[in-house]
Parts: structure tokens; sequence; C-alpha cells
């Protein structure tokens, strides 16, 4: 069985105390791997060698420029080995290889040459004054990250957090879930190659509460705090990092919203709304698993929508042309379960789909779950869509915003100056219109309410993981010297 370590100030390791613990293979539902367990101990050393890399290494003193290079050869690196990238996210979690080949890999990719770039290119403020001074802006490395990655996208969304951090010169201890440790011990093996000094890209393993994760975020050796994750978990996180008053940037559950209007491309809107919800069978904080669709074309739109989900494959995630694979572990296959098990009692039906085999479920398609059922109100995170219908635009804009989150929503309409007033009205930190999951990585990413706090990409991430610092310099009045 493989063995995935630590890797720890450039040294690939085990857990001090010698512990371990299974990643379990969902398609086989049988262990595949053996992880070190990280302890105290073992966060203790981590921070340590990022806290030495950060006050007394090469990195934070380097140029842009030199660290870039370093930053777009471990892309290169990550090209290069997509297969072997892809398969452990696939075997770790359930992803489907063709996605995690062909649009988790190169999203990685991205993440990394577009921070090198973005860090490289970015510009301060040059503010002159009228009482004879000029300031202008900085923004050194904040020091120390602690990055808590989430199962669901494993290698991306942890680049997601590394890469801006790497970018402006910060140290990191990446704590992968413990549902999918694979990947994160590759990109540090990869990352040394590149010509990333050690300590740099630390990578820990472990669990949460009073294992690894907890003893990272209570170390006030740490400067800033970055989890993708549950809202609970969120919450846990916070209150750790608010007792050393470490800035924490919190992208946490969904529960989103998609409008489907009456004039709306009928087509198209089937078919982003059914890779809004079950992309990755559902595990997608930004999921659309709030469907409202205007009463005129709600009959047509859910035959459609249901003989689409039907269509999709389901099946083994290593085999190519798979569309939908099992459910990453057993305790969330039974928490999906949970709720579709409560459909009927909540007063809804299920119109499609609810079945599978394994860990699997087959895409859901729910009519009529009132607007307190649990499927309608909670992240199931899983392959299930409600169907709701509504009358007016005012309506739909209630039903969309009566959530206590607000990461991200989608409006399918062909009508432009209702398209931009609703995306107004939404509480939601994305609006997607006519389309889902296109980003600029430039722009604002994050939620409202419980869905998080804070905003990463481009500027915003250079924010968070700097601290901005202001110059103000003195200009001397001119004493009447010949300056040459």
């Amino acid at each position: 069985m493989m063995f995935v370590p630590h890797v720890i100030d450039g040294v690939e390791q085990e857990s001090s105390d010698g512990a371990s613990f299974p990643s379990v293979d969902p398609a086989t539902r049988a262990p595949h791997a053996s992880v070190a367990l990280g302890s105290a101990a073992d966060a203790d050393r981590a921070v340590d060698a990022a806290r030495r890399a950060s006050d007394e290494g090469p990195w934070p003193r380097m140029g842009f420029a030199e660290r870039g290079a370093v930053l777009h050869r471990l892309a290169d690196l990550v090209v290069a080995h997509t297969d072997e990238l892809a398969l452990a996210d696939t075997t770790d979690m359930g992803k489907p290889i063709d996605d995690a080949r062909g649009k988790d890999v190169p999203r990685t990719a991205q993440n990394l040459r577009f921070f090198a770039d973005h860090a490289r290119l970015a510009h301060g403020d040059v503010l002159p004054m009228d009482t004879g001074h000029h300031a202008y802006s900085r923004f050194p490395p904040a020091g120390v990250v602690a990055a808590i990655a989430p199962w669901n996208f494993p290698l991306m969304l942890a680049s997601w957090k590394v890469a801006p951090a790497l970018a402006w010169g910060n140290t990191v201890v990446l704590k992968p879930a413990e549902d999918s440790p694979t990947s994160a011990t590759v990109v540090a093996r990869l990352a040394l190659e590149a010509g990333m000094p050690p300590g740099v890209l630390n990578v820990l393993h472990g669990y949460g509460p009073d294992s690894a994760g907890a003893a990272l975020t209570d170390d006030p050796r740490v400067d800033r705090i970055t989890f993708t994750g549950e809202s609970a978990t969120g919450r846990v996180i916070s209150a750790a990092a608010a007792r050393n008053l470490v800035p924490v940037s919190l992208e946490l559950g969904g529960k989103g919203a998609n409008l489907v209007f009456d004039d709306a491309d009928l087509a198209g809107a089937v078919d982003w709304s059914i890779k809004a919800v079950f992309t990755n069978a559902g595990q997608v904080c930004l999921a659309g698993s709030r469907l409202y669709v205007q009463r005129g074309v709600c009959e047509e739109f859910v035959e459609r929508f249901v003989a689409a989900a039907g269509a999709l494959v389901v099946g083994d995630p290593k085999v190519t042309g798979t569309q939908i694979g099992p459910l990453a572990s057993e305790a969330h296959h039974a928490k999906v379960r949970g709720y579709l098990d409560g459909v009927e009692r909540s007063g809804g039906k299920i119109r499609a789909g609810g079945e599978g085999e394994g860990w699997t479920v087959t895409p859901t398609v729910v009519l009529d779950a009132p607007p307190d059922a649990p499927v309608q109100r909670e992240e199931v995170f899983g392959p299930v869509v409600t169907v709701t219908p509504f009358d007016t635009e005012a309506e739909a804009v209630r039903a969309a915003d009566d959530t206590r989150y607000g990461l991200n929503a989608m409006v399918f309409t062909e009508n432009l100056s209702r398209a931009h007033r609703v995306a107004g009205a939404l509480r939601a930190g994305t609006v997607w219109v006519n389309c889902f999951f296109v980003r600029d990585l430039r722009a604002p990413f994050g939620g409202m309410g419980d869905s998080g706090v804070g905003r990463e990409g481009g500027d915003f991430s250079r924010e968070f993981f700097t601290e901005p610092q202001a110059v103000v310099m003195a200009i001397r009045p001119d004493d009447g010297s010949d300056v040459r």
C-alpha cells in the first residue's frame, strides 16, 4: 500500500509518533494508501520550518520575477505530471478522471501562472501631497500562511490558496483534507524540483479538531489563515484566529439559487443548469442546487432537465467517459442519503434519480419541496436539486435571497435590463448570467452570510496575503544649491 508522507522543511517524513491513517478509494470502498497522521508536534515542526524560511530564508527576499520563474516551473511540472495528479484526486475522493485531468490540473497550472504574473505586474499607489511630502504604498509578505484545503477539489483549491501566498513572498503550511491527501504531497515534491527552497511549502496531513488542524490554527506564529470548507468549521477556525488576532479568509458553504425566466434560451439554461448542480456529483460549494423556473416554461424545462440528468454517465470514476462518480466518503454518502430519505416527509417528491450502488447517488430532481424543507434550506453537497416555479421577478429574487448563505447565484434571461436588475438585487458574492463557473482570476471571489468572510482573487488576494505599508517622505525645500 502506498504511503503518503508529510513534507516538512523539504523532507518527506512520517509523523513524529509514527501514527498513520488510511485513505479510502470511494469507488472500491477500500483503503488504497496509508497517510501520515499529524499531531500537535508535527504542526509545530511545520510552522517552525515555515517561520524560519520566512524570517531567514531567501524566498521573501527574492524579486517578483525570480519567485515567478519558480512558480512557472512548478506549473510546467504540474502539467507534466497531469496523469499522476489526476489519478491521485480521483482515487482519494471519486472525482471523474476526465474532470480531474481536463479541468482541475490545467486550472491548477493556471492559478500558479496567473498569481506569479499578477504579483510581478501589480502596482501600488503613488500619492503626491500638498504639504511638501510624498507617499507611496508597498506590499511586503504577511509571513507564514496556514492554508486548509477541502476534499472536493483537492488539487485546484489548494493551488488557489498556495499560489498567491507564495507569489507575494509568504511561506506556507498546507493542510489538505484528510479524505484527499495525496495530490498535496505530490505538489510539494514538484515544488522542490522546481527550485523552491525548503520550508517554503510544507504539507501537513491529519484531522482538524484536537489534531493537526487545530494546532495549526492555534499557533501564534501563523500570520494568515485561509480555509475552504463547511461553515461550522469556519466558525471554529475564526474563533481560533481571533485569539491571536490573525486575519482569516473563509470560503464556506453555499446554497446557490438558479433563476430561469420564461424568455431564457431553454436549451442553454438546461445545459448550464445540469453542469451547475451535477458536476463533481454535486460536491461543489457553488452548486446551483435551488432551481427557480418561471411558471410559463417550468413544465417544459423540467422535462428537458430530467432527460438531460438521466443521460449523464454514472460509473467508475477512473474510466474515461464517466460523468458522475461516487460520493467522497461513507459518512458523506450517509449525509446525502439522509436528505433524500426526508424528502417525502417534508412534503416534496423525487421526480428522478435518488438511487445508486455503493456510495453513488444518481442525479436527483426534487419537486414540490416547501421553502422550509431541509433539502431546500441546507447544503446537501450532493447530486440533488430542488425545482420550484415562480411567477414574478420580485418573487424569484425573494426566494433566491431567502437563505443564510450568499456565495453565488445564476440568472437565465435574454432581457438585458432584467439581467442587470436581478443580478444587482441578489445577495451573492458571484452572479453568473447565462453561464456557470466562468472565472476571471482578477475578480473578487467569496461569499456573504454563512458563505464566508473576505474575498480572494487578483488584488483581493494581494491585500490578504500582504501587509500593505504606507511610506511617507519629506521633500526638502529648494535651498538654492545647484543639484546635478
